[in-house]
C-alpha cells in the first residue's frame, strides 16, 4: 500500500499536480457551462492530476443545478484555499456572503482564468446600490469585466448562431507558453465585439468570422480580426498581483475542438505559474462521452 502511495503522488507530480487545486464555477444562462466546465474539470483532474472541485447555480427551492438561478452557488468557500479560479458567469446577482468569496479571491493575488460571458459576469439590477455594484456589467468602468478580466460586454460581432470562429494565433506571440501545441482553433461561438482592452492585456489568439457554421465556411470580408483570448495582470485591494487569462470563446460546442480544449489546459497552467510543465503533446481527451446539450437561453 506505501508502495503503490508513493507511486501514484509520483505519477500526479510528473503531471505536474503540485497538489494544486482549482475551483471551476459555471454560472451562466446560455452557453451551457454546466456542461462543458464538469468536463474541463475532468480532464485537468484525470488527464493531469490537479484536485478540481465544480460549483452550479442551484435552484433554492429543488436543490438541483440550475442555469437560470442568478443569485445562488453554494460552496464559493472553497475559493479560500484555491490556487486557481476558473469563472464562466453571466448577470449574476449574488447575496453578499457568496459575492464576497469571488471578489476576496480576485484581490488576494491568485491567478483567475475566464470564458465568454465573463465579460458580463454580475449584473446588479436589483441592488444598485449594493457594495458589489462597482463588478456589475452596467456600472461605469465596465464591470468586473473591464476591470479584472480585460473587457465588459459590447456586442456580438458575428452573426450569433449564424457565423462561427477560426482562432488566429498572434504571430508576435506564437512562442507563449499557453499556445504550445495549439493549433486549428475553431468553434460555434460567435466573436465578440472588442473596444477596450483595458490594462496590460497582450491578445495570444483573434477570431476570424466565418461565414457559417462549419470550420470550412469562408471568412467574411467585412469583419476584421478581434481578440478572443488575451493574458493581463490584475492588482487587486491587497497590492498582489494576479495573472489573469481571458477568453470571449466559450459555447459549448466549442470545446470539441482539440486546440481550444489545449488552449484552456495551457492557461491554467500558465495561470498558476506552472508553464513550465506544458507540454505541446499532453492529453486533452475528454474522459468519458461529450454531448452537449444545444445553447440558448431557456424560458
Amino acid at each position: 500500500m506505501l508502495l503503490y502511495r508513493a507511486i501514484l503522488i509520483a505519477a500526479l507530480m510528473s503531471l505536474g499536480c503540485s497538489g494544486k487545486h482549482i475551483v471551476l464555477i459555471a454560472g451562466d444562462q446560455e452557453y451551457r457551462s454546466e456542461e462543458s466546465i464538469p468536463a474541463l474539470s475532468k480532464i485537468l483532474e484525470t488527464r493531469h492530476g490537479f484536485r478540481c472541485t465544480v460549483l452550479y447555480s442551484i435552484n433554492r427551492k429543488t436543490g438541483v443545478i440550475d442555469p437560470s438561478t442568478t443569485d445562488n452557488i453554494p460552496g464559493l468557500e472553497a475559493l479560500r484555499k484555491a490556487d486557481l479560479m476558473v469563472l464562466f458567469t453571466r448577470y449574476l446577482e449574488l447575496p453578499d456572503d457568496q459575492m464576497k468569496e469571488i471578489i476576496d479571491y480576485t484581490n488576494s493575488g491568485r491567478p483567475i482564468v475566464g470564458l465568454r460571458t465573463s465579460t458580463h459576469a454580475f449584473n446588479y439590477v436589483k441592488h444598485p446600490d449594493n457594495r458589489y455594484a462597482k463588478y456589475g456589467a452596467q456600472s461605469k468602468d465596465g464591470g468586473y469585466g473591464r476591470q479584472v478580466l480585460g473587457e465588459t460586454w459590447i456586442a456580438h460581432y458575428g452573426a450569433h448562431q449564424k457565423e462561427s470562429t477560426r482562432g488566429v494565433i498572434v504571430a508576435e506571440m506564437r512562442d507563449h507558453p499557453i499556445l504550445r501545441g495549439v493549433r486549428d482553433i475553431w468553434g460555434e461561438s460567435d466573436v465578440y465585439e472588442i473596444t477596450t482592452l483595458a490594462g496590460d492585456s497582450r491578445p495570444l489568439v483573434t477570431g476570424q468570422v466565418l461565414l457559417g457554421m462549419d470550420p470550412s465556411s469562408p471568412p467574411d470580408p467585412g469583419k476584421k480580426l478581434m481578440p478572443v483570448a488575451w493574458i493581463k495582470t490584475y492588482t487587486g485591494e491587497t497590492g498582489k498581483t494576479a495573472r489573469v487569462f481571458m477568453t470571449t470563446m466559450g459555447h459549448v460546442m466549442d470545446f470539441k475542438n482539440e486546440g481550444f480544449r489545449r488552449l484552456m489546459v495551457n492557461a491554467c497552467y500558465w495561470a498558476m505559474g506552472m508553464e513550465q510543465r506544458i507540454s505541446p503533446k499532453s492529453n486533452v481527451d475528454f474522459v468519458g462521452e461529450y454531448a452537449p446539450s444545444p445553447i440558448g437561453l431557456k424560458p
